[in-house]
């Protein structure tokens, strides 16, 4: 299916590349199966992105930056609010709501999900991309907005403490998938908005004994 050819040449690479390499796979897509799908030439694919494998990389990107763009601003908005002096439930309620909405957009996640198994399987992505375009940015925002709402935190606990609460998420939106997987009528609806209710509230008590050390 060819995509729409008002729009320009490098977009509809990405557009095309995307949806074959969401049905096929990295080694299942020609680059004259992209330009074709895309309505252009075989030579712009060079052209604008110098092969498959680094129009493949752009592919990703765009999903990377966007999740990166949403996160942070979830962040930046809740520490810009109720002048300078946020709660720290805004903050992980924001953050959570921005983490996981992206992941649930019925309009996007299926593709994105084909996208993300073709590559845990045959991994075409330099590990580094996640980590620049995604952990690090995510985790430094995230790691500010700690110290800023505790100001004597000891900093060597963040890390733990982000990676607790993206990891709660993560397993959410797994057992989210299961259920929804699963006919059994028995096992209870899966809400994702009380999920994340439960998540931002076992986290905050969680991290009010661990900054404070009284689980050590």
């Amino acid at each position: 299916m060819k995509v729409n050819s008002n729009k320009k040449v490098r977009e509809r690479l990405l557009d095309s590349a995307e949806a074959l390499f969401c049905e096929r796979g990295f080694d299942g897509v020609s680059v004259r199966d992209i330009a074709a799908s895309a309505d252009c030439n075989i030579a712009s694919i060079n052209y604008y992105f110098g092969g498959k494998e680094k129009l493949y990389h752009e592919v990703w990107l765009r999903y990377l930056l966007t999740m990166q763009d949403i996160r942070i601003s979830s962040i930046n908005e809740v520490m810009n609010q109720k002048g300078g002096k946020p709660q720290v439930e805004d903050l992980l309620n924001a953050f959570s709501k921005a983490f996981v909405g992206p992941l649930v957009d019925e309009t996007k996640t299926h593709r994105f999900c084909k996208l993300m198994a073709r590559e845990m399987i045959d991994q075409h992505v330099p590990v580094s991309m996640f980590v620049d375009n995604v952990m690090i940015p995510t985790l430094t925002a995230m790691r500010d907005a700690l110290v800023k709402i505790y100001p004597d935190i000891d900093e060597s606990k963040i890390p733990m403490i982000i990676v607790s609460i993206i990891g709660q998420l993560l397993h959410l939106l797994h057992i989210k998938a299961i259920l929804q997987a699963c006919e059994k009528t028995s096992l209870p609806e899966f809400d994702v908005a009380q999920a994340i209710d439960h998540v931002v509230k076992f986290s905050i008590n969680g991290m009010g004994a661990y900054i404070e050390g009284k689980n050590e």
